[in-house]
Formats: C-alpha cells, sequence, structure tokens
C-alpha cells in the first residue's frame, strides 16, 4: 500500500489491558486507563487509573473511579476473548468514543517466556523450614527425580531436567510452578490450573478454576488409562517392592558400619541415594492414592448425608499400632506401672547408662531397647538428616518413657461401617472405597517407616565423612558437612591429605552459613516468588513505600533524585533513580540506574517502558517520594511495587 487512510476516533476515555500480568504471569487482566487522548499515557507521564481482575472478582481497582466500570468489564471481558481467539497473551490498546470500543493495537507479551514462578505452598508442607546445603544437595535430586519418573508415565519422554522442578530461597525450599505449568499444558489442562498450586484463590474462598480437559488430553488417554490401571494395582507393587527395600536398607546400613576409608563411604552413600529415589517414588505414590480414595470416600458419604469425620475408618485396624510410637510407649509405660515404687522412682532419675545397670528389671530394660532399635531413626523432621534423631539421645528417650502421659478414653463414640444408611450398589460402591481409603491408610505408615529409616542413613555417612575431614583438620566439627553443599564435599574429599591448603576457605564457609540460617530463621518468605533471584527481605525496614510495578526484579541501591538535565551528572553507576516523571530525554538515566522510582506514570509510561528494556525494576505512581533522601539505602520490588526503606531518617 502506498497510502492508508483511516478515520480518527476521537477518545473520551484510552487505555492498555494485558490477558496475563506481564509482570508476574500470573492469570489477571489488568487495565489502566485515562480520561482523553492515549498520548498522556505513553508520553505525558500521568497516572492511570488501575483495575486488576481475576477469577471474575477486582483484585485492585481506584479508590476514587471516574471511569464507568462497566466500562472497564468490557475491556476485560474482550481482552479474554481476543487472547482465547489468538491463543496467546496480548498487550493491547484501546479507546472509547463515548459509543464504541475501539481495538487499536495489540501484541504479544512475551516476556513471559523466560519468567519462572516460585511458590511455597506444597513445598513448605513436603519440605519444611530450613534446610541446610548438604540436605538441599541430596534431597532435590532424590526426591525431584522420582517426581519426574511419575510425570513421565502420564506424558511420556519430556525432557524435564529434575533440578528445575525446586529452588531454595533464604534456605527454604520452592517449587517451580512454570515446569509444572508446562507439564499441564501437556496434558492439555488450562493455564489457569496453576492457580491453586500457586497459592491464589477467589475472593470468595473457593478453588477455582476447575480442570477442563482438552484435545491434547484425549491424545494422551490410552497413556492416562494404563497409568490409572497400573496405580489401581499399585498395592501389589507396594507389598512386593517394600519388603525388598527393608532388606536392601539393612544391608546398606551394615555397608556403611563397616566402612573404613572414604572411598567405601562414598560408594555406600551412591548405593544409597539409588535406594532412596526407588523408595521416594513409593512415598509420593502411597499418600497420593490415599489422599485420593479418602477424598472420594468423603465425597461418597456427603451424598448419603453422613459426615465422613463421623466414621471410624480405623476400627479394628491393629496392624497400624506397630509403626505408632505413641501405641508402643503406652506399652512400656504400663510395665513400668508394674514395677516397684521405688524401682519407678530410681528409673525417672537415671540417666540412661544409670538405667541400664539397675538389677532385676531385665524385661523391662529389654522393651526399652527394643523401642530405641524400633523408632530410634525418628527425628524432629523426617527430611532433614541433619537431625538429630532419637537413637543419639537415648536420655531423651529415657525420659519421654518415664514421663509418659496416658490418653484417656475416647468419650465419643464414631460410626461402624456396617452402620451406615445406604443398601444394594451403592453400599457396595461404598465399601470398595472404604477398604481402599483404609488399605492406603495402612500403607502410607509402612512406606514411610521404611523410607524414613532409610532416609536416616544418610546422617550416618556424611558424619562419617565430617569425622574424617576433622582428623585431617579440614573441618573443625563433623556436623559442619551438612554445611557443604554436596559439590563442596567431593571437591574437599578429591584432594590428597597432604594438601592441607586447599580446603583451608572451607570453615569460614560454614561459619557464614551458620551466620546466614541464624539471620533468616525468623524471617517471613512470600508464598510466590517471582523470577530466579531472591527478593528483599526486610530486616530492619523503617518504612515501606508503596506504587504500581512495572518493570521486574529486586534490587538495593544508593536513593538520587533528579529533577532535570541538571542533575544527571549525579547519578552514579548502580544508583536508585527517583524521578517525578519520565519523557524520552530522560533515557540517559537508565543506562547508569539500578531501578527507577516514579512519582507518577503506569505501565506505559517512557520510564516504564525503557526499565523493560534495560531490564532493571521500576515502580511507578509511588505516593510518599518525600520521605526518600538523597544516599538512603532502599530496596526496590519490581513485582509486588514496594519501596523498602533501610536507614533511619528523623523527618521521615
Amino acid at each position: 500500500m502506498g497510502v492508508i487512510v483511516q478515520a480518527m476516533v476521537q477518545p473520551q476515555i484510552s487505555g492498555v489491558s494485558f490477558s496475563k500480568n506481564p509482570l508476574t504471569g500470573l492469570d489477571e487482566t489488568v487495565v489502566e486507563a485515562v480520561p482523553g487522548s492515549g498520548e498522556l499515557l505513553v508520553q505525558d507521564g500521568v497516572t492511570p487509573q488501575r483495575w486488576v481482575s481475576k477469577l471474575g472478582q477486582w483484585t485492585d481497582r481506584p479508590t476514587q473511579e471516574s471511569i464507568p466500570v462497566d466500562l472497564i468489564q468490557s475491556v476485560v471481558d474482550q481482552t479474554k476473548t481476543i487472547s482465547k481467539t489468538f491463543k496467546q497473551p496480548v498487550d493491547l490498546e484501546w479507546v472509547y468514543d463515548g459509543d464504541t470500543l475501539y481495538w487499536v493495537q495489540m501484541r504479544e507479551i512475551t516476556s513471559l517466556n523466560d519468567q519462572p514462578v516460585y511458590s511455597n505452598t506444597i513445598a513448605k508442607e513436603l519440605l519444611p523450614g530450613i534446610i541446610k546445603p548438604l540436605v538441599w544437595s541430596v534431597n532435590t535430586p532424590i526426591v525431584n527425580r522420582a517426581w519426574v519418573d511419575l510425570i513421565s508415565e502420564v506424558i511420556g519422554d519430556n525432557g524435564i531436567d529434575p533440578s528445575s522442578l525446586s529452588k531454595s530461597f533464604y534456605y527454604r525450599a520452592y517449587f517451580n510452578m512454570g515446569t509444572f505449568g508446562r507439564i499441564f499444558e501437556h496434558l492439555g489442562m488450562p493455564p489457569d490450573s496453576l492457580e491453586r498450586m500457586r497459592g491464589q484463590r477467589s475472593r470468595d474462598g473457593t478453588e477455582r478454576p476447575i480442570l477442563k480437559p482438552s484435545g491434547r488430553t484425549f491424545a494422551l488417554l490410552p497413556r492416562i488409562l494404563s497409568f490409572a490401571i497400573d496405580k489401581w494395582r499399585f498395592s501389589q507393587k507396594i507389598m512386593n517392592e517394600l519388603p525388598r527395600l527393608e532388606t536392601a536398607y539393612k544391608a546398606a546400613a551394615n555397608d556403611i558400619a563397616q566402612a573404613d576409608n572414604t572411598r567405601q563411604l562414598v560408594e555406600a552413600t551412591e548405593q544409597l541415594k539409588e535406594l532412596t529415589r526407588q523408595a521416594a517414588y513409593f512415598n509420593i505414590v502411597g499418600p497420593l492414592l490415599m489422599s485420593l480414595y479418602n477424598g472420594i470416600l468423603r465425597r461418597l458419604m456427603k451424598q448419603i448425608g453422613t459426615d465422613y469425620e463421623s466414621l471410624d475408618l480405623m476400627e479394628d485396624m491393629k496392624e497400624l499400632k506397630h509403626y505408632d510410637p505413641g501405641h508402643h510407649l503406652q506399652v512400656i509405660y504400663n510395665q513400668l506401672e508394674q514395677l516397684e515404687p521405688s524401682l519407678q522412682e530410681q528409673i525417672r532419675h537415671s540417666r540412661y547408662a544409670e538405667f541400664r545397670s539397675i538389677p532385676g528389671i531385665e524385661d523391662f530394660q529389654a522393651s526399652v531397647a527394643s523401642f530405641i532399635e524400633r523408632f530410634g531413626h525418628l527425628s524432629d523432621s523426617g527430611t532433614d538428616f541433619s537431625a538429630r534423631p532419637w537413637r543419639e539421645d537415648p536420655d531423651m528417650i529415657l525420659g519421654m518413657i518415664a514421663r509418659y502421659s496416658p490418653t484417656g478414653e475416647r468419650t465419643y463414640k464414631k460410626i461402624k461401617f456396617e452402620q451406615l444408611p445406604v443398601k444394594g450398589f451403592r453400599r457396595t460402591w461404598l465399601s470398595l472405597f472404604y477398604t481402599r481409603a483404609r488399605q492406603y491408610r495402612l500403607y502410607r505408615e509402612q512406606i514411610s517407616s521404611v523410607y524414613t529409616y532409610g532416609y536416616g542413613l544418610f546422617r550416618n555417612c556424611y558424619l562419617a565423612l565430617g569425622d574424617a575431614l576433622v582428623q585431617q583438620k579440614r573441618l573443625e566439627h563433623k556436623e559442619d558437612v551438612f554445611y557443604l553443599y554436596e559439590p563442596e564435599l567431593q571437591a574437599m574429599l578429591s584432594y590428597e591429605q597432604t594438601d592441607k591448603d586447599a580446603a583451608s576457605d572451607y570453615p569460614s564457609l560454614v561459619n557464614q552459613r551458620k551466620l546466614e540460617i541464624e539471620q533468616v530463621q525468623e524471617i517471613e518468605l512470600p508464598e510466590v516468588i517471582y523470577g530466579d533471584h531472591p527478593p528483599p527481605v526486610n530486616y530492619e525496614a523503617s518504612q515501606v513505600l508503596y506504587g504500581t510495578p512495572t518493570a521486574r526484579g529486586y534490587y538495593t541501591g544508593r536513593v538520587i533524585h533528579v529533577h532535570g538535565i541538571q542533575d544527571f551528572t549525579r547519578v552514579q553507576d548502580g544508583d536508585v533513580v527517583v524521578v517525578p516523571y519520565s519523557d524520552v530525554g530522560w533515557t540517559p538515566l537508565f543506562t547508569r540506574a539500578g531501578a527507577v522510582i516514579a512519582e507518577a506514570g503506569g505501565i506505559l509510561s517512557h520510564c516504564s517502558i525503557v526499565a523493560r528494556e534495560y531490564g532493571i525494576p521500576a515502580v511507578v505512581s509511588v505516593s510518599g517520594t518525600v520521605h526518600l533522601k538523597d544516599d538512603m539505602t532502599v530496596t526496590v520490588d519490581g513485582y509486588k511495587g514496594e519501596i523498602i526503606l533501610h536507614d533511619e531518617q528523623e523527618d521521615a
């Protein structure tokens, strides 16, 4: 075409919309709008009104709305339609002439392609609390590999790197929801399927959206059916594999105890890793199936008007007591009560070594020793082999037995299955899942018992290696080995004993990590983290300012105010530049800035666009910038729109 002749729309309202949040990747529609022409948004730095719609609810909207919300709702609805039509997230520009809504520009939101999103919603249940470096190095490859094996059964070869499934922030575990999202998409599920895993819910608290299979799901149907049949028969695998794993773990424990050099210990550790990866698969699938069958049983009971919690699911299941340390404590305590009062008193005031030498109580001593043998591998955390197990503190176990407080009898009666008000086919169907729920409740305890015992053997391996490094004067204490990542430990073990200088920095590295862990022990981290960089931690901030995030990232640096070209020379590399607004003439600032804070503007203001191009965080529409003094230190959170002030100011 040589010439385009096009009618000019005279807009009463102009704006932009995004079918996904361009900073976080969350499935929410973001709309910004101003009265009049769109030039106010892009060139003049005017602060727009902003709405965010998620799962049919407004999660953010202006405190004073001068633009009809019905128009904004129409923008949201049409944005979703356009995105669905083109099958990609879109960035749109629109104008409204008082009668018609016009769409004047569309672009794909390409910035989402490399945006990882991490959540601890599930991770804090599976891997809670602080995770020391060595524990992280061992745990994540084993557990993640088991997850990949399970996923591959459903979707086939997928090229998923197990290390990409999780990441550590401030020594705590987060799962990569971006990787899990690609798995859902491979199954043909909509992107919204990730919302619950990301810890996001609608305002009414419901766990939406519901998974809706697509054509791709049906293409995988043969594999999915094969997977379902295999898991329906999974009890046979459990009965076959658990005894084998238990025997193999006993042999591994013997190999570790008999190892007399670091090479044999390293070999035993590698064999233990493979065994534990196999056990981890069962430790994942078993509880998942237990949750599935219990969930189905719960729904079936709801249909007959009976509360699931009132059902005596474990009726007459004596096998569970074998795996319950509380039951065994009760039995041993009853034995203690049968002894002479003087012996009871002596035991309650004895250390374990003294207790072992008390004459005339051989049967009771044997019971206590058997309890330690049976449950001594337990600790405060079954996912942290650096935690001290019970067997290393027999005085604690003896005190726990001597001061045991018997549980009272249950004062309420639960309903037995035969009492349920249901007959015929429905009763048969209910009985099937009642039996399965009971069966997998027991399996979970059996699997957990084997897995926890085998997993605890890592402590024996690494303490022995740590002891060898202490003897070589490369570590100060054998427990310091838990503060090394496994590649660091392998590097230390590869040195010749005469080369003592090669590992001289490791004790200081261990002390540094101990200090870091102590400092972050009590901090509260967000459920969701965007990007691979750790979010800022507010240790001693005096104040927090809020604005609209428009360029993602985290940055901590020195504040410098820029009011015009005369201030450009004051900006040093890495400064956090505070501006009243931004125009094209301010672009040279961004080559030196570490982050940008603007008093005005929106997602399409000049400073926002340039900040995204330069890859530096930006927060605009920040009120209270008077509190930002030159040379003070602040942290800019380009995901949440927060400005953390770290330096106290008398007039702040």
